[in-house]
């Protein structure tokens, strides 16, 4: 079990909350006023858009779960006084609540499984990490954490979030994806001292398990192989190394007047130059501006950087499917059909129109990849 010290805290903001924000760790905001002929809204609602109530259910077995939560929060931080629930599902829960005259965000895992046990560790050591050694940008402070029980307490930002889908309906603003990159590319040229983060992703192991689950073809392992040996043999495997967020998804950055905040650091590590790219490119199929943008990024320091980007590319591409074939899945089978809402398309026909666009997504980066291996 671990307490912060009081210099970690966080301390009290004076912010005020722009009208409108949205996302799981912003600051209350009253939603504004809608204007007769106005036009359509920037952005939609998201969860922080609506006033803290100070209401907490806690009857029934779902409160049984939530006072089980509360009581690992109060052991690490008894200060913390909760006020409402911002996101629930059957693995975690995330509470919003005051620690004397400032807010905080406690996050507590209820599925203790051995795989989101790890995650849920491995984001609790990196912002451990953060005390001593401050990335190039904003990132939420800690007050308090507990790996034994997978609980976490930290600063809650002012700001709104990016994107909040995924995979963003509509394209964002240039401005916002401008701010997103320039966050990302300083982390990436960041370099933490050895030893404070591993490598998460073995590279080796996810092409052939993506190929001994049909996802990859015997000529994509082939290719993406040759490119791995070829990177190892150019500049060697930590000659290449890069620090990532590994989860650079809109929806994980906060814009804020005082810069863009990262949060949910469950995968940060080293990896090949390019993940953090790769995932964003990944999301922003309706923005070819910035996905040319981000492709003369991964290029810019040469064929090696660019061989890294495309197998990050393939791997991300590929597992977006698979999880999107699952959801496609799913939804097929427990989902009734009913009447749709007037102007918008089921989410099991968006599930499915998004699979498309990855699978287009996925032939093009293949084809890139057949010709860098071309190339060598």
């Amino acid at each position: 079990m671990y307490a912060a010290s009081s210099s970690v805290s966080a301390p009290p903001r004076s912010l005020r909350p722009r009208p409108g924000a949205g996302g799981p760790y912003l600051d209350p905001a009253r939603p504004a006023a809608p204007v007769l002929g106005a036009g359509r809204p920037r952005r939609p609602a998201g969860l922080g858009t609506q006033p803290l109530s100070g209401r907490i259910d806690l009857s029934g077995p779902q409160g049984a779960q939530l006072r089980t939560a509360l009581a690992s929060v109060h052991r690490i931080c008894p200060e913390f006084a909760p006020v409402q629930v911002l996101r629930r599902s059957g693995r975690s829960v995330l509470l919003v609540g005051t620690t004397g005259r400032s807010t905080a965000v406690a996050k507590c895992l209820l599925d203790h499984s051995p795989a989101w046990a790890e995650r849920y560790r491995h984001e609790i050591a990196a912002y451990r990490s953060f005390v001593r050694h401050r990335p190039p940008v904003r990132v939420p402070r800690l007050i308090a954490a507990d790996p034994d029980n997978c609980t976490l307490v930290i600063e809650r930002m002012p700001g709104r979030v990016a994107a909040l889908q995924r995979h963003p309906v509509e394209t964002p603003p240039r401005a916002d994806i401008r701010a997103a990159l320039g966050a990302i590319c300083r982390l990436n040229a960041w370099r933490p001292p050895a030893g404070t983060f591993d490598a998460p992703l073995d590279y080796a192991a996810r092409i052939s398990r993506y190929h001994e689950l049909g996802l990859l073809t015997d000529r994509d392992m082939g290719d993406l192989q040759k490119l791995l040996h070829g990177i190892a043999h150019a500049a060697g495997r930590q000659g290449m190394g890069q620090f990532c967020h590994g989860d650079a998804l809109l929806a994980n950055i906060l814009l804020s007047p005082a810069g863009p905040v990262l949060v949910d650091w469950e995968h940060a590590g080293w990896y090949l130059p390019g993940y953090d790219l790769a995932t964003l490119w990944s999301v922003l199929g309706d923005a070819p501006l910035a996905r040319r943008q981000i492709s003369q990024l991964a290029q810019a320091a040469g064929p090696g950087a660019r061989d890294a980007f495309l197998v990050n590319l393939m791997l991300v591409l590929t597992r977006e499917i698979r999880t999107y074939e699952t959801a496609v899945q799913r939804s097929m089978h427990e989902v009734a059909p009913g009447p749709a809402q007037p102007g918008t398309a089921p989410s099991g026909e968006e599930q499915r129109l998004l699979l498309r666009r990855l699978h287009d997504d996925c032939q093009l980066a293949r084809r890139a990849v057949r010709a860098a291996v071309g190339t060598r």
